[in-house]
């Protein structure tokens, strides 16, 4: 199998979770419960949203771009990608077990779109730890 190919097809569905990122505070109300906060809670969440949208377009664009570095089997390369399986793996147990997301899933769309999310942060941390692991 082509590991620079897996990893460029990776890069991908991390431009569909920018995208869910951007939908997500209209269809929670977000903003409308980050009023309610403190203006220094507000700004760290702001922040925090901001930060982890960052995140996800540096994982796809280093994911695309530096995919021939990444399965290099270079110490560097092998700890990026096992921190990138880590970081996939722990928002995938966040969203089967910490958040509870029901309350929002109010159609046939947003059902979907969720159990398609949910299939990405499962893939996710597979692709990245056979990098990392494979010789």
């Amino acid at each position: 199998m082509n590991a620079e190919l897996v990893l460029k097809l990776a890069a991908l569905p991390h431009l569909g979770l920018i995208a869910a990122g951007l939908l997500m505070p209209r269809a929670t109300g977000l903003w409308a419960d980050a009023r309610k906060l403190t203006p220094f809670a507000r700004g760290l969440f702001r922040t925090y949203y901001a930060f982890i949208g960052l995140c996800l377009a540096g994982f796809g664009a280093g994911s695309w771009f530096l995919a021939r570095e990444l399965t290099s089997g270079t110490a560097l390369a092998r700890a990026a990608c096992g921190f990138l399986a880590a970081f996939w793996l722990i928002r995938l147990v966040a969203a089967m077990w910490v958040l509870d997301v029901k309350p929002y899933l109010t159609n046939a769309w947003w059902r979907a779109g969720y159990q398609a999310t949910n299939v990405v942060f499962g893939a996710l941390p597979l692709v990245y730890a056979w990098v990392a692991l494979r010789r």
